[in-house]
């Protein structure tokens, strides 16, 4: 006998599945069932493919059995791969998959999001100890000969002990505790299976039995029957005719495959046939599951080849800023034993593949065009990704342009750049941006000014993706994209009266410039304030602030040589106070001033916080 004791985060988990998803906690039928049915398929591929394994007589089946009388017990058993010691100790006694404390962390208590969670974060098999005072797994890892058993009351602790088994697989027994008794029932099980289990491709049966009686009068008795039933179809749903399937199968075949107890946002079903043969089954989620933006995220689209199972776990079957795709992709021209090595090289795959995105980005497209909340919905989750598309698919670039959405000055929501180019002015030809931080802190930047007096249309991009992003987008069919943060940007709206201006100030611009020296780049009159003093822009060639700040980040203290254009308004109040003025050391502390608010506005930080200080204090004490 070994006994072991659970990995901490498994303590953790088990705590917060008990006592959090009580209202849900039918899932774990639908989880249990969901890692036969893998198993299934893992070994029905090595029967196919690997000789160590043809010789095994693989029939591929669940079988469910109930005690309601006395035990009470359920068990859940299948003919796939199996485990041997080693592995019933790895998967059931520690989290193996790095995120876990990030997923801890984002268990909310909500039981439907935290449902969510689990599934899909293949953590599943712990949910069965919500229903039960004890588990007993006992599984033969297919091509061995020994059989083991896994016992554990969830409590800290399991062991594991050598056990008898005919043949190959797994069968998970749960001693149901009082409020898992309601699941020792032959209806309450079908109706879960139905309902989340009905599209696994692999037959289900029912162990039950029944009671019916002969005769009558004195001679009447009763006679029990042992019987079974298959529960669910079995088939692969996708590669059943459109017209035959329901909504209702489509939602719960999304369910049973992404662990997720949403209804898909929107799914796309395609049987493409002649030169190449292969059906896709595309779901998009509602909300983006907790590992889109890590590196080691969970890919969501399962490759088959003529119904076999071949792999779940391959980030080259679509790029990778559709990672939220759930699905399948089943191909018929694919060998069976193809490698992941070859997969990645091989000319049908890589045919699939672009169909299969151009296939995507068409229904993303008839969405934002036809039921635009709808998208819009899908957007607030998916954005980003969809952003990331611009710099990773020059393919698809066009397509991936007319996608993309952004906040702006001129409405609330999102829009698009082709209905930015339709709202334009007469004469129009730039799209003008704003890059940096929040949007209502880009909504109210001073280097808006001009553009909101003029009644222009500027973008709001608030996502740090953006600044990277946008490069790849240097023009919109007849428009040119301007970013508002650069020196160059109010250029072709400057009138004869701005240049007038320009002139009269040359003589401070250059007394400004003279005292800055070297912390700036350049001074100059602004025509794009009214309301602001001044503001900083970067030179056309130099990063933004908001690329300094995404440096940064990236280990690169870009922002230590940050030089920014400090522009000051001819028209303020301020300005022209100072023009007239012959106070030197007024002079030099204002024009200090005029660039460090401008940079604290842009979100820089000012080199000596002090000297800020200090140089207020005088100009307030003069004011006084």
């Amino acid at each position: 006998m070994a006994k072991h004791k659970f990995q901490t985060e498994v303590n953790q988990l088990l705590h917060l599945i008990i006592h959090s998803l009580y209202s849900h906690k039918e899932i774990f039928l639908r989880e249990l069932i969901s890692n036969a049915s893998d198993a299934l398929d893992k070994l029905k591929y090595l029967t196919l493919t690997d000789e160590n394994y043809k010789k095994i007589d693989f029939d591929p089946k669940i079988d469910v059995y109930f005690d309601s009388k006395e035990s009470k017990t359920l068990t859940i058993s299948d003919t796939g791969i199996g485990m041997n010691e080693k592995e019933l100790a790895e998967n059931l006694g520690t989290i193996a998959k790095s995120g876990t404390r990030i997923f801890l962390e984002q268990m909310t208590g909500d039981a439907k999001k935290d449902s969510n969670l689990i599934g899909q974060f293949g953590m599943g098999f712990y949910s069965a100890f919500m229903v039960s005072d004890k588990i007993e797994v006992i599984s033969k890892k297919a091509g061995e000969d020994k059989a083991y058993k896994w016992t554990s009351d969830g409590k800290g602790e399991f062991e594991i002990v050598e056990a008898r088994k005919d043949r190959e697989g797994t069968a998970i027994t749960l001693f149901l505790n009082e409020e898992g008794k309601e699941f020792a029932n032959r209806w309450k099980i079908e109706s879960i299976i139905k309902k989340y289990s009905d599209h696994v491709p692999f037959p289900i049966f029912i162990h039950f039995e029944e009671t019916r009686t002969e005769g009558e009068g004195d001679k009447k008795k009763e006679i029990k029957e042992q019987k079974t039933e298959q529960i669910n179809s079995a088939s692969a749903i996708w590669k059943r005719p459109k017209n035959e399937l329901k909504e209702e199968d489509y939602k719960e075949f999304y369910k049973s495959i992404s662990h997720d107890n949403d209804d898909p946002l929107h799914y796309v079903h395609t049987h493409a046939e002649g030169t190449l043969d292969y059906t896709t089954l595309f779901f998009f989620p509602k909300k983006a599951p907790f590992d889109l933006f890590r590196a080691d995220y969970t890919p969501g689209v399962k490759l088959y080849v003529k119904r076999v199972f071949i792999t779940d776990d391959d980030k080259e079957l679509l790029p990778t800023y559709l990672r939220f795709i759930r699905g399948i992709i089943d191909s018929e021209d694919l060998p069976l034993n193809v490698s992941r090595e070859i997969l990645q090289q091989n000319r049908i795959m890589a045919k699939i593949r672009s169909s299969s995105v151009k296939k995507i980005l068409g229904e993303l497209e008839n969405l934002k065009n036809k039921e635009r909340d709808k998208y819009n919905e899908f957007y607030k989750e998916f954005g980003i990704p969809i952003k990331e598309g611009l710099y990773q698919d020059f393919e698809n670039r066009d397509k991936l342009t007319e996608l993309v959405m952004y906040k702006s000055t001129k409405i609330d929501g999102f829009t698009t750049l082709a209905e930015y180019a339709d709202r334009s002015q007469p004469g129009q030809n730039t799209i003008y941006y704003i890059t940096g931080g929040k949007e209502e802190t880009l909504k109210n930047s001073p280097l808006l000014e001009m553009y909101k007096k003029k009644d222009i249309e500027v973008l709001i991009l608030d996502d740090e993706i953006d600044e990277i992003v946008i490069s790849s987008i240097p023009r919109y069919k007849d428009h040119e994209l301007k970013s508002v943060n650069r020196s160059d940007a109010a250029e072709d709206l400057k009138s004869e009266k701005d240049k007038e201006k320009e002139k009269e100030i040359e003589p401070l611009i250059k007394k400004v410039k003279g005292i800055l020296g070297d912390t700036v780049k350049d001074v100059k009159a602004s025509t794009r304030l009214s309301d602001s003093p001044s503001c900083i822009v970067a030179d056309q060639k130099d990063p933004t602030v908001q690329m300094q700040h995404i440096l940064k980040a990236m280990g690169q203290d870009a922002m230590e040589n940050f030089k920014p254009i400090l522009e000051i308004n001819p028209e303020h109040e301020i300005v022209k106070k100072l023009k007239d003025t012959n106070d030197s050391s007024l002079i030099e502390d204002i024009s200090f001033l005029l660039l460090e608010q401008a940079m604290l506005i842009e979100g820089v930080e000012i080199k000596s916080r002090a000297d800020f200080v200090k140089r207020l204090n005088r100009v307030m004490n003069k004011a006084l």
